[in-house]
Parts: C-alpha cells; structure tokens; sequence
C-alpha cells in the first residue's frame, strides 16, 4: 500500500474519532435539571449554569455536572416558638422549595450545592427554615400569628427566601398546618372569638327579626291602606255612576216632559187652528145664507113687481 493512502486512511480516522469525541461531549440539558459547566469557564466567574439547550463541555479544561430542579418537601415541626408575647407556640409546617432558575441564584447552587445528595440539601435547607421561622415568630404577636394568616406567610417569605437564595434555592410554598401553645392561649382566644361571633350573630338575627316585623307590619300597613283607597274610589265611583244616573234619568224625563209640552202645545195651536178654521168656515156660510137669502128677497120682490106690473097691465086694457 502505497505511504500516501496509508496517510489518508489514519488522517480520516482521526478526523472522524476527534469528531465522535466532540459529540460525546457535546452535552443537553434536561427541561428538570440545571447544566453545570465548571473548570475553565471565564474570567471571574466559578461555574456556567444552563437551563434548557446544550453546550459543548471542552475536554481536559471543562466538566459538568447536574442539578435537579425537582422540588423538595421539607417538614418543619417547630415547638416552643417563642412569640413577641413571650408565649411559646408550636408551629407545624410544611415548606416545599427547590432549586432557582434565577442567573444569580443558579450560580450560588451551582457553587454551593453541586453534588450534593438530596437529603444533604433539605438538611441544609431544614436548618435556615427553622433559625428563621423562630425569628419570625419573635417578631409577631399571637393574634398577629393566629388571625392573619396571610400576613403571617408573608412574613415567613420575607425571612426565609433571602437566605435559601444564598444557597441557591427558593420558596415555592409554605403551608402552616396547625398552631397550639402549651397554655392554651389560642383556644381561649378562639373561644373568645366565636363567642363574640354568635353573639353577632344572634344580634344581627334578632335585626334581621326585626326588620321583618317592621317590613311585614309596614307591608300589612301598606295593603290595608291600599283596600282603603281602592273601597274608597269604588264607592266614589259608585256614587259618581249613581249620580251620572241620576241626572242622565232627570235629563230624559225633562225631555219627556218637553217633549210632551211640545206635543201639547201642538195641539193647542192645532185646534185653535182648527176652531179658527170652523169660525170662518160658519162665518162664511152665515154669509152665504144671508147673501143668499139677500138674493131670494130680492128675486121674490123682483117677481111681484114683474106680477103687479103684469096684473096692472091687465087692468089697463
């Protein structure tokens, strides 16, 4: 074979081992863990910390390692708290915390937590949950503690958070399960506020009671006055159509009694027109008569001076 092709041949697997190896290192980062890039990173800086993606970790002068994002629960049975009352309380509790994806914090877990089996890490947590939850229970009063509760996880937050920050973890939940103390201060005040509370309550139900009354006796109040006011303008509508009736009868007999005078009086001129028509009627035959009778006289002396005119003649011859 000739030294050229021999060559060849071992540049190539070289190339393609180097390039393998590359791959190799070429490292993917989980969406639950955190990528640790340690050893040559830059200037000033102890780690590099990736959250999703991939980095090539570069051989001899880099490595890696993980960190799990997964949460941790953490039981806290804190007993004999001192509170601001100098009354000790018990104050079972559970916190839930885990691993920031914060740049800052990341690079405080990647330096102080790296490699680091969990239960090592809840213990470290464990212990700057206790110191601090004793410091904010010295801080408030029991009231404070037992009737605010939100105020009192704010302020639990407000603790604690900073200092799991400086190792690298977070807050992600506190959950307060029941608080007691030995001399059984909180009872009493329980006690105290429920009493007062159905005390309130029988107040606002005998209001409520009352307001009833006063609302059913205003109600009753309030029919019976509109029954009045409805009888009252029936009757005054039945007094109106009485007197409507009245007067509508009046008015026709009035035009019944015009009506019959009318009809009189039509009479009358009727037969005053008719006694006045007899009268001319008899006064015009009296007349008639008279002419007549005028006439006959005067025809019966025309008749006898025709007969003593004709008897003269005959005596004259």
């Amino acid at each position: 074979m000739p030294y050229w092709i021999a060559v060849s041949i071992a540049a190539a697997f070289l190339v393609v081992f180097f390039l393998l190896y590359l791959a190799g290192r070429y490292k993917r980062c989980p969406s639950n863990k955190i990528l640790v890039i340690y050893g040559k990173v830059g200037a000033g800086q102890s780690a590099r910390c990736i959250h999703g993606g991939g980095v090539l970790v570069l051989p001899l002068v880099q490595d890696y390692g993980y960190l799990s994002l997964t949460p941790m629960t953490i039981q806290i049975d804190l007993q004999n708290a001192l509170s601001l009352q100098n009354i000790r309380i018990n104050v079972p509790s559970t916190f839930t915390v885990g691993v920031s994806i914060d740049p800052a914090i990341m690079t405080n877990a990647a330096e102080r937590l790296l490699n680091l089996p969990p239960p090592q890490i809840e213990a470290m947590a464990k212990e700057i949950i206790f110191g601090q939850l004793r410091l904010t229970v010295a801080s408030l009063t029991i009231e404070q503690i037992n009737q605010d509760r939100e105020s009192f996880l704010e302020a639990i937050r407000k603790n604690v958070e900073p200092e799991l920050n400086k190792i690298g973890l977070y807050l992600i939940n506190v959950n307060i399960t029941d608080i007691t103390d030995e001399s059984a201060y909180i009872v009493s005040i329980g006690k105290k506020a429920a009493s007062e509370a159905i005390n309130r309550a029988k107040v606002d139900v005998a209001e409520q009671e009352k307001a009833g009354a006063m609302g059913e006796s205003q109600a009753v109040r309030d029919k019976e006055i509109r029954v009045a006011e409805n009888m009252a303008e029936s009757v005054k509508g039945q007094k109106k159509a009485e007197a409507d009736r009245r007067v509508f009868v009046q008015q026709q007999e009035a035009e019944a009694v015009m009506g019959e005078n009318v009809a009189k009086a039509n009479i009358a001129d009727y037969e005053a027109e008719l006694v006045a028509k007899q009268a001319a009627a008899l006064q015009k035959g009296e007349v008639a008569r008279r002419r007549a009778e005028v006439e006959i006289q005067k025809a019966q002396y025309l008749a006898e001076q025709e007969r003593l005119n004709a008897e003269e003649v005959v005596q004259k011859e």
